[in-house]
């Protein structure tokens, strides 16, 4: 810190002129700069092997946070899109945009989600992590979320809000429900493989920003595109299908678990290959660090 004379008077420098003309843009770039491709690829990995590495009581309970995070953004996604006259295209985009709420909550507060960790295989593939530290934490992650969803989806059950709007909200909420468990296994598989394409691109670009501004704006954009094209995320449908089941024994366990499937498998493809190991053979695969 330097000072300067005002008036008679010691203060303190303004920040630019305390600093050399060389140091101010060095500051400058690591404050509003957002991380390279290749820095976001190391930090992935980074965090990768952090997140393989958590021991099981932390790693379940941000597990069941994570469940109940997304729970939050498919309840105000259920009750947006509830009778809002705006048109197909704009109530989509509505909806889109009230769902990333739930993992603006998962990375910015902090929890586990599977889908978001699918990106721990860039640690397995650069050999940073074994295969069984990356299927304890997938296993683990995924139960967790289910718990989760499910306590949240049996909470607004039970919590009446599902009568709101004369009981459209519900309504809302069982055609949801309905609409999924409708797919065929092969639309199933391919709407979970875009949908966890972009959760992952969501997650790659919030570790791109410095500030918790920048993180929520990297996500949302992300998470609306695949919520507006009506794509399959497996722990919200832990969420929507179960409270379909609650409100109409239409939507039966056997339906549930066959989307759950083909959703979850999707989303692997979708998170571990199309994003992970393509940005692993992008820039980490042939680098020259020795690492």
């Amino acid at each position: 810190m330097s000072l300067i004379q005002i008036n008679g008077k010691t203060r303190r420098a303004p920040l630019d002129d305390a600093m050399s003309q060389d140091e101010s843009p060095k500051l400058n770039d690591a404050v509003l700069n957002a991380y390279k491709p290749d820095a976001i690829a190391a930090r992935i990995e980074d965090a990768g092997v952090a997140k393989a590495g958590l021991p099981l009581v932390p790693l379940v309970t941000l597990s069941i946070l994570a469940g109940v995070f997304i729970a939050f953004g498919a309840m105000f996604f259920t009750l947006v899109t509830t009778d809002s006259g705006l048109g197909f295209g704009p109530n989509r985009l509505l909806g889109g945009v009230a769902f990333s709420l739930g993992l603006i909550l998962v990375v910015v507060a902090g929890a586990e989600l599977f889908t978001g960790n699918n990106l721990i295989v860039m640690a397995w593939a650069d050999g940073k992590i074994g295969f069984p530290a990356l299927l304890r934490n997938w296993v683990i992650v995924y139960a967790g979320n289910l718990i989760g969803a499910l306590l949240a989806a049996i909470a607004v059950y039970l919590s009446g809000t599902l009568e709101m709007a004369g009981g459209a909200v519900g309504a809302n909420a069982l055609a949801i429900a309905k609409a999924k468990i409708s797919l065929s296994p092969g639309e199933a598989f391919v709407r979970a493989v875009l949908c966890n394409a972009l959760v992952c691109l969501a997650v790659w670009l919030s570790y791109a920003a410095r500030r918790v501004s920048g993180k929520i704006l990297a996500i949302i954009f992300p998470i609306s595109a695949f919520v507006a094209l009506g794509l399959e995320h497996s722990i919200a449908n832990m969420y929507f299908l179960p409270l379909g089941n609650l409100l109409d024994s239409a939507v039966t366990m056997g339906a549930i678990a066959r989307n759950l499937f083909y959703v979850t498998v999707g989303n692997i493809v979708g998170g571990s290959v199309c994003v992970a190991l393509v940005y692993w053979v992008a820039y980490r695969m042939h680098r020259g660090d020795g690492g």
